[in-house]
């Protein structure tokens, strides 16, 4: 895979975008013929049919983000791949988190970082235990001196066709500590770090406001995600800190093929046809981040493909 390069540190002249053969958004990135596919969790980019498109070839920078210092959770694969990459083509350097077992994932994120001329720090980490939060801000401040942008995006999920009676304590507890605890811990030990014109962007979804039964639990804290950013972009507004997030629909990541039982229907069921590429949803991450956001603080900007949302 080649990356495009750039004169010094981002690419110049483009819009953060992708590539295709047509504007048309259900034909910029057709639906395939989705084979059922399953893999153990955390799931594994390589083993996907299709492989996801982060941005890799389309993505071009325009210098929005100069000199910023990123931290993104969940940074190796997925979501936070696109948005590691999106924000190293617009001039950031990129602190990311990852499972221990996802070092070779968060080597090609890196790869791309570094291929678009700027820093990549992968730190191997469980966002699930407070001292994990504390190590990964540590080390940011260590490598960077200041956090510009914290992205809360690490998730866990895992479908129970029986709802509610599937869901084992044990379970439960993984999902709130992966997307609560975790985001919470963050959020409150990078604020010291965190400079006016920061901006904390946080991942909530679709599910938060139409919960599948088979996602009771994930979709009960994507709407405390929701909840927790309006409170909290309240609390910050004076020091100068925005807080948004991003509720995405239907998104082909390895967390499919690793937590949900059809993959052969997935995104069927968005306005579009289709569930959404990660490269699709890097540059609402790159807006919120940017002086372009500047007056957007406390909102949940929803990329669903076309399920309306409140």
């Amino acid at each position: 895979m080649n990356t495009p390069r750039t004169d010094g540190n981002v690419e110049r002249g483009g819009h953060g975008g992708h590539g295709g053969h047509s504007d048309h958004p259900s034909e910029q990135h057709p639906k395939p013929a989705f084979a059922q596919q399953d893999q153990p969790h955390p799931g594994d980019t390589e083993r996907m049919d299709p492989r996801p498109d982060h941005g890799e070839d389309s993505y071009r920078g325009s210098g929005r983000l100069t000199d910023k210092c990123a931290v993104i959770t969940g940074g190796d694969s997925g979501i936070g791949r696109a948005v590691a990459l999106a924000y190293a083509r617009e001039g950031a350097d990129v602190l990311f988190g990852h499972l221990p077992e996802e070092r070779e994932e968060a080597r090609e994120t890196a790869r791309l970082v570094e291929g678009a001329g700027r820093r990549a720090v992968a730190v191997p980490c469980d966002i699930r235990e407070e001292s994990e939060c504390r190590r990964l801000v540590d080390r940011a401040v260590e490598e960077f001196g200041r956090i510009d942008v914290l992205v809360n995006n690490a998730a866990y999920q895992m479908a129970q066709k029986d709802g509610i009676d599937g869901i084992t304590t044990e379970q439960f507890d993984r999902v709130v500590r992966t997307n609560l605890y975790g985001m919470f811990w963050l959020c409150k030990m990078a604020l010291p770090h965190i400079p006016e014109g920061g901006s904390i962007i946080n991942t909530t979804s679709v599910q938060a406001y139409r919960p599948g039964p088979h996602l009771l639990d994930y979709a009960t804290t994507k709407g405390a995600i929701v909840t927790f950013t309006h409170g909290l972009a309240a609390n910050l507004a004076e020091r100068g800190i925005r807080v948004n997030a991003v509720a995405p629909g239907p998104v082909w990541t390895p967390l499919i093929p690793a937590t949900l039982p059809d993959t052969s229907h997935f995104g069927e069921q968005s306005p579009l046809g289709r569930p959404a590429q990660p490269a699709e949803l890097a540059p609402s991450y790159v807006f919120l981040a940017s002086r372009d956001a500047n007056y957007v603080t406390g909102e949940i900007l929803n990329a669903t493909g076309g399920t309306p949302l409140p």
